[in-house]
């Protein structure tokens, strides 16, 4: 079993099915119940529940923020992909983590995965599973460059022979971009909206660099500060593309300090190959245009950018004798 425990949704991918589960990493919790929601359920509650519910995220910046949350999201989502078959059977897991996370959060993923039931559990760098999840040739003597964006860290690294040559993880990513948004909404119009509203924003208007055609307006609507009402304002993509610019202006500058960092022959891989993107960030319209005019690099898009990660950690598991030292980490359980 493949896991891309991710900040904002969490994929699973069994060996020979492919990618079986896609859900957002949220979880209901009554106080006096226990449980009451995970995944897309859990989500559709963020900012609407009563005070006797609370809608948890545990994942933040892509680490474990609440391990025993995690641990129920992740024995909940292994039940739903076992089926009702034997619940005995353990499964071996490659989870994909941030290459910049410290020892203690290394092992807290670990010990969820094994509290969740893995037998053994394989720890793989994101951009490494990105990377392979892409197709991109990361066995070969060749530099790759991935800059894997989710919902709480942007991942850059520069690949080679199966591992990392180098990289550089920063905690600023699909969830600062919606939190910008929030803020600007709240300094320029006065307007408070929740988090599911900025998501919106940013999936309809949201752009890391101008077009040509008509931009699209929408209207959004939230509680105004001054009035404490409910109120309706109307937005322009132009208004959402300026204040996402300060988190996108970090992510640009990581791209570019891991070029500097770059090994001359390694460095002209990558102008003749171009730079990868993936994660859910990519999918930000003109992203790959901004870093393409930051760089002076070609940079595409992955075909499935959401799924590189999952896709990765399934393609090590199918091909473990020749993908495992690709994976950085290693325990089992009795």
């Amino acid at each position: 079993m493949g896991i891309d425990l991710g900040t904002a949704n969490t994929l699973v991918y069994v060996s020979g099915k492919g990618v079986v589960l896609e859900e957002p990493s949220v979880v209901a919790i009554d106080k006096e119940k226990g449980p009451r929601a995970v995944g897309l359920e859990a989500k559709k509650m963020l900012g609407r529940t009563p005070d006797n519910v609370v809608a948890i995220r545990p994942l933040r910046d892509g680490v474990i923020a609440d391990f025993d949350t995690a641990e129920l999201m992740l024995k909940h989502f292994i039940r739903r992909v076992h089926d009702g078959r034997n619940p005995l059977v353990r499964p071996r897991m490659v989870i994909g983590i941030p290459s910049g996370v410290t020892g203690v959060e290394r092992r807290a993923v670990e010990e969820a995965a094994k509290e969740a039931g893995a037998s053994e559990v394989y720890l793989i760098d994101e951009p490494v599973a990105a990377a392979i999840g892409a197709g991109l040739p990361v066995s070969e003597p060749t530099g790759n460059m991935i800059i894997d964006i989710g919902g709480g860290t942007t991942e850059v690294a520069v690949l080679s022979l199966d591992g990392t040559v180098l990289s550089e993880s920063v905690r600023v990513a699909g969830d600062e971009l919606s939190d910008s948004i929030m803020l600007y909404m709240k300094k320029v119009h006065n307007l408070v909206i929740g988090e599911r509203t900025a998501e919106d924003i940013k999936i309809q208007l949201g752009s890391a660099y101008p077009t040509e055609e008509d931009e699209p307006i929408m209207e959004v609507r939230g509680l105004h500060l001054l009035s404490g009402l409910p109120r309706t304002v109307t937005i322009k993509a132009p208004e959402i593309r300026e204040s996402m610019s300060e988190p996108l202006s970090v992510i640009i500058e990581a791209v570019k300090r891991t070029l500097e960092r770059t090994p001359p022959e390694l460095a002209a891989d990558i102008i003749d190959r171009g730079i990868m993107l993936a994660g859910g960030g990519a999918l930000l319209s003109g992203l790959d245009t901004l870093i393409s005019h930051e760089t002076g690099i070609v940079t595409h898009v992955a075909s499935e950018p959401l799924s590189c990660v999952v896709l990765g950690t399934g393609r090590v598991l199918e091909n473990f004798k020749d993908l495992e030292r690709a994976t950085n980490s290693y325990a089992r359980y009795e």
